[in-house]
Parts: C-alpha cells; structure tokens; sequence
C-alpha cells in the first residue's frame, strides 16, 4: 500500500511545477516554495509600452511531455494548452547573403540546402537518419532513466542499447563529425549550432549531441499558441487544480537534515517539516546556500559551465516579412566564437545573433506593423567581466550585424528596450554564474557527471531542474521531474 507523503519542493521552475503535478497526482500533499513573485523560473514573460517578450527559453520542442502532464491529470489537453508546428523552423543568414530555410519537413529541408550549397539531399536525408538513430539509442537510457541507478541498466531497452553504443561517436566531436558528412562550410556551421541547445562548444562536445536535428527535422518545432510563457501558465493551473500549495516570495533558508534524512525546510526562520525535499534550485546553490556544512560534492559541482547569454528584449516600430519566428545570423568564424566564449572567457567582436519574433505568430505580442524582437547572443558564464562595457559592445556589434545583413538602420526603430545578463540570469533564477544549462558537455563524460536526480548521502532528498541529470532546455527539465517522481514512492 502507497503511503502519501508530505513534500517540499523548493523552486517553481518548469521542473518544480511538472514534479509538483506528477506527485500531487500520486496523492502526495505538496508545498512549493518560490522565492520569486512568479512561477516558470526562467520560463516567463513580461510586458513593456505594448509589447510582449517571452523573457527565457524560445524554443518548444516534444510537446507531447506537456501533454503527458495533462493525460496524467485526466485533462482535456486542448482545454488547457494548444500548439502549431512549424513548417519553418529556422531561417538562417550568412555574411555573403546566402539564406537557408530550415524547413521541418527532411525532404524539403534537404532540397533548400542543395538549391542554396548544392549539398546532394542524399547527405542531409543520411545525416537526419543517423540524428534519428542516435536519439533512438541514447533516449531512454540517457534522458528518461536515471544513470546513476543500477536498474537503469538492467532495462530491456538498455541491454538493447550497449551493443550499439559504438555508433554514439563518443569520442569524435560534432564539428569533425559533421566535417564528415558535409564538405560545405555554410552546412556544417548549420549542424554545428545545435551544440548551443546546451550551452556547449561544437568543437569539443562528443558527436553525440547529433541527435538534436532529429527534434527539429524529424520530430518537429512547435509554437505553444500564447506564446512560451503558456506552458508555464499551463503547468502552475494544472498544479493547482491537482492541490498543490504554493509560497511566493519565499525563498528557502536551508534543508533541513536530521539523522541523515532531509526533514524539511526553513522558511522565514521557521522550520517547516517535510517527509521529502525536492530542490529545483541550481545544484550549485543548493549545496552552497541550502546545505551548509556538509560534505559538498565537488567533483560535480565545479565541472566546467555552459554558455550564458546577452539578450536585448526590442520593441521595433517596423515589420521584417523576410524574418521568420526563430532566426540565425552566423559569423563568418565560427569557431573562433567558441574560442572566445569557452576558452578565452570573451565575448567574439563579431557575434552569432539568435532573433526570435513571437510576434510572427502571436501578433498581439506587438503593436500592429511593430515587432517583438528578442534578440540573444551567446556568452561566457560570469566570472566578474564588465558586463555594463561588454552589453555596450555587444549592443553596437549586434546593431551593426542585423543593420548589416537586412539592409536597414535597426537603431531609429527601437521603440522600448529591456536587457538580461549573466549578473540578472543569475539573481534571478538562481543559475551558478548565469550559466544556461548548467554544466556544458563538452566532455564526453558530461550525461555521467551531471549530479543526479537524488542525494546518495541525504535520504529523502532529491534534485529536479536543468543543472542536474538529465540536463538543461525545457523538455529535459520535464524529464528530470518525471524521473523524480518514480523515485518518490
């Protein structure tokens, strides 16, 4: 017989919320303590002079473990959330003029690249399919189990796996893998640029981050209709209505560990008992902040971080049709970017922009023939850079690029401007160093040394969120909660 358990969750991120649900759905009595005035964690939104910005993650990729969410709960899933695919789902840019449509549709992705670099679509339908394979072989065994569980590796689908592990390309970069594929220079920076999914550097990351295209080209991109910050709205009704208490404005002063067992929290001086804690809190600041005095795991917690971001949230009084939802504007050397961000600790003079334009399907997000721009690029962690000088920098390098490539003056159509930092990324989500993702993967024992998703010194502790197994990015959040939830019995 089930015993229901009283649980703390600490953090309303998109893994503190998907926790809260699949275990308030188990009959567990859950509390959630958020030290912000909001849920969603880096998932939200703001509004400024008529324009709304998603303020965090951009991209929606696997809905389906959104709608798993809503099955669980016994939820009509278009009463509470609806989504569209996209038929493009990036348009990328080159210095030279060149733009590349990145169709969803393999066939028509493939027939674009060859139109645009003569690329036989014969090697990017052979690239799509080993992305598929790799995804097949590594999903349920890196990303839906634990790895730090024996029974992980006992699974019929794991025992599956092991024979086929050769075909990961573990110990060759995605760069010289796609190197492989392609000879054109314009198609492997494409293929390369998926390693920014996870705050890691396509030159020294294994090619088994190749899987990621399959979501895009095989799987699909969607928009969430509302925009981003609808899944969170989704997620925090859905735990409502599933009984979930929730504390805004309360962060949590310490984990309250007796006899070797998290006991509960303390909140506002008061200690509050619980029979399991759940942080969503970065792993970093968990042990640092909530944990103090005990052994901390250092090995894991000081791996080297992912990327961090500069991004301008503009409203622009002008309308782009030759810009599409999600955009990319490449620098010409590519990896001297990486370089600079990873290695150098700096920010490149001429940066990759990442343009986002919710307006394009959402048009209530901007005033009618105005724009919702956000506009990101990628940057080193904060290690006490002079962010004010480096966002002034950035601000000039990145107006001059899209002035550049779109043939207009960008600067006169800025109508109102909000900024975000590693400094903000960080003070307000809690995330080590503004570090997006945690730790990077540029190391091919990255999956095995994220922490994992339990405390093996602490009982009735556990860990949720991006920077733990399995990793950054919205559906791994909801992934890491999933495997939370099956290990609270």
């Amino acid at each position: 017989m089930r015993t229901h358990k009283n649980v703390g969750i600490i953090g309303a991120g998109v893994a503190g919320l998907a926790t809260a649900i699949r275990l308030a759905n188990k009959g567990h009595k859950v509390t959630v303590f958020e030290a912000n005035a909001y849920a969603g964690g880096k998932l939200t939104a703001f509004e400024q002079n008529g324009f709304r910005f998603d303020a965090g993650p951009s991209l929606f990729t696997l809905p389906y473990l959104v709608d798993e969410l809503l099955n669980l709960c016994g939820k009509n899933t278009t009463d509470y959330f609806a989504y569209t695919r996209l038929p493009v789902v990036c348009r990328y840019f080159y210095e030279d003029g060149t733009t590349i449509n990145g169709y969803a549709n393999a066939r028509d992705f493939a027939l674009e690249i060859h139109q645009k670099t003569g690329v036989h679509p014969a090697k990017v339908y052979n690239h799509l399919k080993k992305s598929a394979q790799l995804y097949e072989i590594t999903a349920k065994v890196f990303l839906e189990n634990s790895l730090h569980k024996l029974r992980t590796y006992l699974l019929p689908h794991t025992l599956w796996a092991i024979p086929q592990l050769y075909k990961l390309n573990m110990f060759t970069s995605m760069h010289r893998a796609n190197l492989k594929d392609f000879t054109h220079p314009k198609v492997v920076q494409l293929f390369n640029r998926f390693a920014t999914y996870n705050g890691s550097n396509p030159y020294s990351a294994p090619a088994t981050l190749n899987m990621i295209p399959h979501l895009e080209h095989n799987i699909g991109a969607y928009f969430p209709l509302g925009g981003m910050h609808s899944i969170t709205q989704t997620l925090y009704r859905l735990a409502t209505e599933e009984g979930v208490t929730f504390h805004f404005n309360t962060p949590v002063q310490e984990i309250h560990v007796q006899n070797g067992k998290a006991a509960g929290v303390v909140v506002n001086n008061s200690q509050l008992p619980f029979d399991v804690v759940v942080s969503n809190m970065d792993i970093w600041h968990t042990y640092h902040k909530l944990l103090p005095g005990l052994p901390k795991p250092m090995h894991i917690l000081n791996r080297p971080k992912s990327s961090s971001a500069i991004i301008f949230y503009w409203g622009i009084g002008h309308a782009f049709p030759q810009l599409d939802l999600h955009n990319i504007f490449f620098v010409n050397d590519y990896q001297a970017e990486f370089d600079a961000i990873f290695n150098q600790n700096q920010l490149h003079p001429d940066p990759t922009i990442y343009l986002n334009i919710s307006s394009k399907y959402n048009p209530d997000d901007a005033p009618a023939g105005s724009e919702n721009w956000f506009v990101m690029v990628n940057t080193p962690p904060n290690n006490g850079q002079n962010w004010e000088t480096l966002i002034a920098q950035t601000r000039q390098q990145v107006l001059n690029k899209l002035s550049r490539l779109l043939k207009t003056d960008i600067a006169p159509l800025i109508k109102t401007e909000a900024v975000l930092d590693p400094r903000t990324i960080e003070s307000r989500t809690s995330s080590h160093m503004g570090a997006l993702y945690g730790s990077n993967s540029n190391s091919i024992w990255s999956a095995f040394l994220r922490h994992p998703n339990f405390s093996s010194k602490i009982g009735n502790l556990f860990f949720c969120g991006g920077s733990v197994h399995p990793g950054g990015g919205i559906p791994l959040c909801l992934l890491s909660a999933k495997i939370v939830s099956e290990m609270v019995k």
